[in-house]
């Protein structure tokens, strides 16, 4: 099979041509249809995060289908539309598996990470960690196994919010702020100072307002998420929230 390739942090993706891989037991041969391109990507190519091998193959924002099946596999046919994220696999037994918190499970597993990723052809990945798909476009869907699951999981951890608001509005707010639109709340996102152009961006996709995170929105947040990785929105987003 093809596979994109980085050999060094730093270095270049470089097409190669390798083994196609075989399904283990408990495992899913995927036939990648598409990958996106999530920042946890660059920070691998830029050096920021270092796998615990090398060389790697990066990507997991993966929708494919199923093309072989490991020993022991129940619930997915050949041909099933699949997806694959970030986390590819946990222990299962810690405290943090068994509340359903597998990302802190100290024996996590990454796709594109410590395990081969979505910048080839082919991928094994457990079948506990596969998502069943329905019918859609392959590149539209591709974002959401990532940038969707963020923003998901952010708002339904905010609990009964009317007026959200998104500090940062890249992939993951900006997927999110279509979702909450559709439920029929209110949105306030927040740019950094001056970025007009995404604030326009946001208000096409529907915002309620949209201005700089120095900024004071009109009305209190029922709830704030941020996205940006930036200290100073915590008090910011605090004082945007009404009490409760």
């Amino acid at each position: 099979m093809k596979a994109m390739v980085l050999d060094a942090p730093g270095g270049r993706l470089v097409e190669r041509r390798m083994p196609r891989p075989r399904p283990g037991p408990g495992e899913i041969l995927v036939r990648v249809h598409a990958c996106g391109v999530c920042r946890t990507d660059l920070h691998i190519l830029d050096g920021d995060l270092v796998p615990p091998s090398w060389p790697v193959i990066p990507g997991h924002e993966i929708v494919g289908h199923v093309a072989a099946l490991g020993d022991g596999v129940e619930g997915f046919s050949l041909g099933d539309r699949v997806g694959v994220a970030w986390l590819g696999g946990a222990c299962g037994e810690c405290e943090y598996c068994l509340r359903g918190e597998e990302n802190l499970c100290s024996k996590a597993e990454f796709t594109g990470f410590s395990r081969p990723g979505g910048y080839a052809q082919y991928l094994a990945a457990r079948a506990d960690f596969v998502y069943r798909l329905p019918p859609g476009e392959d590149l539209s869907m591709a974002p959401l196994l990532c940038a969707g699951l963020i923003g998901y999981r952010a708002w339904r951890l905010a609990g009964r919010a009317e007026r959200v608001g998104l500090y940062g509005f890249g992939a993951a707010a900006h997927i999110l702020a279509q979702i909450l639109r559709i439920e029929g709340k209110q949105v306030y996102a927040f740019t950094r100072p001056g970025d007009e152009r995404t604030q326009a961006f946001a208000r096409r996709l529907g915002a309620t307002w949209a201005g700089g995170s120095d900024e004071t929105p009109p009305d209190p947040l029922d709830a704030a998420l941020i996205f940006a990785p930036v200290g100073a929105l915590v008090p910011a987003a605090l004082a945007a929230v009404r009490p409760g």
